[in-house]
């Protein structure tokens, strides 16, 4: 059975809920346009992330994209297995292994992010250019606001 959205949200906290609802659609349009290159939003931030901060540990990536050692750690056994990300130095005796982005996965990082940047086409096609940017500075400012900039 297709249903049909109701109106939308109006009210006290309707700004936040129609960003989350947004935020929802936005993933999932991203995860679709990724899946071609066999990547989800999580593996992309995880290549981003990396590709900012080369050599960050695992726990300190689990930390900065908010989720668990374990459940980052399928998300790095793929991107090894893309030969996306590789691990340097031997963990133990106290010593941590370092990740690293790989040539390959500088490349498919590129390729992601034009995957991205249609679907951001997309999403903002009936916008002007000046609408465009005050969005942008308004949403990074919002996220910013709640404590967790960009990146």
């Amino acid at each position: 059975m297709v249903t049909t959205p109701g109106p939308p949200p109006t009210g006290p906290g309707s700004v936040a809920v129609l960003l989350a609802m947004l935020g929802r659609r936005v993933r999932e349009e991203i995860d679709a346009a990724l899946e071609p290159l066999d990547l989800s939003m999580r593996h992309l931030s995880a290549l981003g992330h990396l590709t900012r901060r080369p050599g960050v540990s695992y726990s300190e990536l689990a930390r900065r994209a908010g989720i668990t050692v374990q459940s980052l750690q399928a998300t790095l056994r793929r991107l090894e297995e893309l030969g996306a990300v590789e691990r340097r130095g031997e963990p133990g005796r106290g010593r941590v292994a370092e990740l690293h982005v790989t040539p390959a996965g500088r490349r498919l990082l590129g390729t992601a992010e034009k995957a991205v940047a249609g679907v951001e086409q997309v999403m903002l096609a009936s916008l002007p250019r000046p609408e465009r940017v005050l969005l942008t500075r308004t949403l990074v400012g919002m996220v910013g606001r709640l404590g967790d900039g960009p990146g």
